[in-house]
């Protein structure tokens, strides 16, 4: 039986941010993604990794909360056909089964990035600055990415790109297209955590 810990005290360096996960070779950009949340490095992500995830880049506890249960509920089974454990644990080694329908289309079938999706998505919806999406502007490429009767992935999409403009955006309330990227390779949020961790210990 799989023991539960809310510590990732071992894999924590001496700024106390968590270490990079070691196993980097040959990962997908989605898999990459993702593998931040993975704390302690074993290839599943379990909600208490989400959760200290997004506390680590700076989200409150209810918000927290609400994404772990949101994303391990929605991802587990999807990533582990054929498993089921009452602990919902995300396998990022095959995070591209639980892409949903009704999304941009930037990560393939095979969690691959897509340069030419990438680029649709400013091309066809920045509309007042060609390298940044205002919160209209994201709700209009939402719309534009439905697929009829598709409800979870629209409910999904919603939910993911919501949690992502309330995170990224800037003082302007601008979502930039540097900033989009990054959150695709999973980057930013390292340089989210780096910066919550500096401003907390200030």
């Amino acid at each position: 039986m799989a023991t539960l810990s809310f510590s990732t005290k071992d894999n924590k360096n001496q700024d106390g941010l968590v270490h990079e996960n070691p196993i980097t070779h040959d990962q997908t950009v989605l898999q990459k993604h993702v593998t931040f949340f993975d704390r302690n490095h074993d290839g599943l992500i379990y909600p208490w990794e989400t959760f200290q995830g997004f506390r680590a880049i700076g989200c409150g506890f209810l918000l927290s909360t609400v994404a772990a249960v949101f994303i391990n509920g929605g991802l587990s089974r999807k990533t582990r056909p054929g498993k089921f454990s009452i602990l919902f644990p995300i396998e990022v080694q095959s995070i591209h089964l639980g892409k949903h329908g009704s999304d941009s289309g930037v990560y393939d079938t095979e969690g691959r990035f897509v340069p030419s999706k990438f680029e649709e998505i400013f091309s066809k919806h920045a509309k007042k600055h060609p390298n940044a999406l205002t919160s209209d502007e994201l709700m209009g490429m939402l719309k534009a990415n439905r697929v009829p009767k598709d409800y979870i992935g629209w409910v999904a999409s919603y939910v993911e790109w919501k949690i992502l403009y309330v995170l990224a955006k800037d003082n302007n309330g601008l979502l930039q297209k540097e900033t989009l990227h990054a959150v695709y390779d999973g980057s930013l949020f390292e340089k989210m955590e780096k910066e919550h961790f500096e401003k907390k210990n200030k």
